[in-house]
């Protein structure tokens, strides 16, 4: 296989992997597809009651195949440009080429498009024929579809979900109109080249899908629609630019994570746009029995939202106001559990009602609702956005949560602590267990936000949120020095992923070096190698922290048996069962990136930077790292670390920074003017100047 001529972002095979589930994706915040596939989904379009429910299967006219029948010498590529967001697969024959192009518009979310160019290389006159080999059939199982009248020379058909996800709830509506694909395309006999278009519009509304098919016609009419969405693609990716001077295999993974997760974000013209969370396999899987049904998961607020949040903020607020959207259905989850306040799902769909087909994991793996709060901790502390919590719903989830936390304790008479009791951790070999480690100090940390922000909102502050905070256990061997996964855990039990070690990043729950060493130690060597991917990163964090190089790095390499060849498509587990387009595990590897190799933690008062990377590394570049109102670029080598404000927000205004190391020295940042100083611990904060 060859890569793009060495191009990192260009993935580049002569045959397609066998099987289609690791086919790459194209995807925009709206709609999702796998490339040659004949269903699509629509975000936030599921069909089904309660633990069925699952993403509607909208049939696909973009799932075609080009072939050039009796072609003598032929010979094919497939490309995913991950620089493009375009997708192409190319036949090249003796006389002519004929390429087929494929994206998700990332500028007009509603539309599909592909395009056929069939180009002459030679002097000839002949007809040249490409054949299109199509599966759509304008049904499906999940819609009740209709034809309606053409549009603009498009076919459209239009219908609702057959069932609601909670009895008497919405059926969301799917309007298509797409351009009728014909079974063959002929170049004539006097041209050298022609390009056909191809476009799909699907929205929740037929004015919608009608005004982005509209749209979408006008710019091919000029020849630009494919330009137009190369270039918002190129602008977000400009926005989110992560480069290291590594190994070729580390840098692809990169990129193709970057693709994977950039594609499911709303685009940054679009604050309207009502977004419908990320599932771990994405907007284009999801299907009855497929990739958790579509569903959202912690994976989206613990693996993927940190990331998102230090490259791309408006988008990290769509995410927690996908939350905020689902927050009476979090209450009715903790009524109907005889616990006040809001208990978010362990599988969240439309609605915010618990839809996990299996009732243990919704009754018992109850961090997830702590999970969510320390994603709007991060956006916080990173973006002082009182407006959100003031206006837009925030502060009565934060609320909410802190008050599900304090009716979810019981107090311990014996120990003079608080307990929860009856959970799963993050580890799911174990359930119904007493005090998790993880569970426990992710609802402190939950407390101490919820206390934090009344004090910054000048709301009273609640007694038993402190008092509840400084008194619930979190399980801790004082002789050996470590962290217990629950009550009566026995060292060497074997562990499904990463748990405890969590406590260390991203909780930054407070310990010494020898607790986080012993921590990392212990559950190591216990934790199942044939676990889902994201937990060697949390792993090689945590060895980065403690400048393990070495440690680290075997840690990060195990996550490369589940990225698939040649698309960088990640699986769930590395024999290849799970979740495909694993954007969990992907979220993970980039926090090793962003936040491992830079030693970035987002605090309160600051953000810290401590870096190390392996010795197969030699420089590290992260542009657009937002922080208070301020674009950074960060330029890490061993030696020497260089930090440059490249913007500065007009309306709020930004706050002014400064870089200080642990050594004292401070370095003022302003807008254009770059400093650098030997690569050592410090932080980012507001300039008290």
């Amino acid at each position: 296989m060859a890569d793009g001529e060495g191009d990192p972002g260009v993935f580049t095979a002569t045959a397609l992997p066998g099987d289609p589930r690791l086919l790459p994706t194209v995807t925009s915040a709206f709609l999702g597809t796998r490339v040659f596939r004949d269903i699509l989904h629509a975000a936030g379009v599921y069909s089904g009651a309660a633990g069925d429910t699952h993403r509607a299967d909208v049939p696909s006219p973009l799932g075609l195949r080009m072939a050039a029948p009796g072609a003598h010498g032929l010979a094919q590529s497939f490309t995913l440009n991950t620089w493009t967001g375009t997708f192409s697969h190319t036949i090249q024959c003796p006389g002519y080429t004929a390429t087929h192009q494929l994206y998700a518009h990332h500028s007009l979310v509603h539309l599909m498009a592909f395009s056929i160019t069939i180009r002459r290389l030679d002097d000839s006159t002949l007809p040249i024929t490409i054949q299109l080999q199509s599966l759509f059939v304008p049904q499906s199982q999940d819609l009740d579809l209709t034809p309606g009248p053409d549009f603009q020379g498009a076919h459209y058909i239009h219908g609702r979900t057959l069932v609601p996800e909670v009895e008497g709830g919405p059926r969301p509506s799917v309007h298509m109109l797409w351009t009728p694909v014909p079974e063959s395309l002929t170049l004539g006999r006097e041209e050298r080249e022609r390009c056909w278009q191809f476009l799909t519009a699907v929205a929740g509304s037929e004015e919608e899908a009608k005004r982005s098919y509209s749209e979408g016609l006008a710019l091919a009419a000029v020849g630009s629609l494919h330009h137009c969405h190369v270039r918002a693609w190129a602008a977000l990716r400009r926005g989110c630019a992560v480069e290291l001077d590594g190994p070729l295999a580390l840098r692809q993974a990169l990129h193709g994570c970057l693709y994977y997760l950039l594609s499911a974000l709303p685009p940054r013209d679009s604050p309207a746009f009502l977004f419908h969370g990320i599932s771990p396999g994405g907007l284009s899987n999801g299907t009855r029995g497929e990739d958790y049904w579509g569903h959202v998961f912690w994976d989206q607020d613990t693996w993927m939202f940190p990331n998102i949040l230090l490259l791309y903020p408006e988008a990290a607020r769509a995410v927690l106001e996908y939350r905020i959207r689902t927050l009476e259905g979090a209450r009715r989850n903790a009524r109907e559990r005889g616990c006040e306040g809001a208990k978010f799902p362990w599988e969240s769909a439309a609605t915010g009602r618990e839809v996990c087909p299996e009732e243990i994991y919704g009754a018992q793996e109850i961090h997830v609702t702590g999970d969510v709060l320390v994603a709007f901790e991060q956006y916080y502390c990173t973006t002082q956005d009182q407006k959100l919590f003031q206006e837009d719903g925030g502060w009565e989830l934060v609320e909410a949560v802190a008050q599900y936390w304090c009716s979810r304790m019981v107090w311990s008479e014996e120990e003079q602590l608080y307990h929860i009791r009856g959970v799963m951790p993050p580890d799911e070999y174990h359930s119904q267990v007493d005090n998790s480690a993880y569970t426990n100090a992710v609802a402190r940390r939950s407390l101490n936000f919820a206390a934090d922000m009344a004090r910054d909102l000048l709301l009273p502050v609640p007694e038993e949120w402190e008092d509840r905070a400084r008194k619930i256990k979190v399980p801790f061997d004082e002789e050996r020095k470590y962290h217990p996964e629950y009550d009566g855990y026995s060292p060497g039990e074997p562990v499904k992923q990463a748990d405890v070690v969590l406590l260390g990043f991203p909780l930054m729950h407070p310990m010494s070096a020898e607790v986080r060493r012993n921590d990392l130690e212990m559950y190591e060597p216990v934790t199942d190698p044939a676990g889902p991917a994201m937990t060697w990163s949390m792993f090689a964090v945590g060895w980065l922290e403690l400048k393990e190089l070495q440690r680290a790095w075997s840690q990060l390499e195990k996550c490369f048996s589940n990225i698939t060849e040649p698309f960088k498509v990640w699986v769930e587990n590395s024999d290849g069962s799970g979740a495909v387009n694993f954007l969990t595990g992907m979220g993970g590897f980039l926090q090793v990136v962003l936040f491992g190799f830079t030693g970035f933690r987002i605090t309160r008062s600051s953000l810290l930077f401590d870096p190390a990377f392996p010795d197969n590394i030699t420089k590290l570049k992260v542009s657009g790292v937002s922080y208070l109102g301020n674009k950074l670029e960060f330029t890490i080598t061993r030696e020497e670390m260089g930090v440059e404000v490249t913007e500065s927000s007009r309306e709020p205004p930004a706050s002014p920074l400064e870089a200080v190391l642990e050594s004292g020295q401070r370095f003022p940042l302003w807008e254009g003017h770059s400093v650098s100083f030997p690569t050592a611990p410090g932080w980012i904060q507001r300039s008290p100047s």
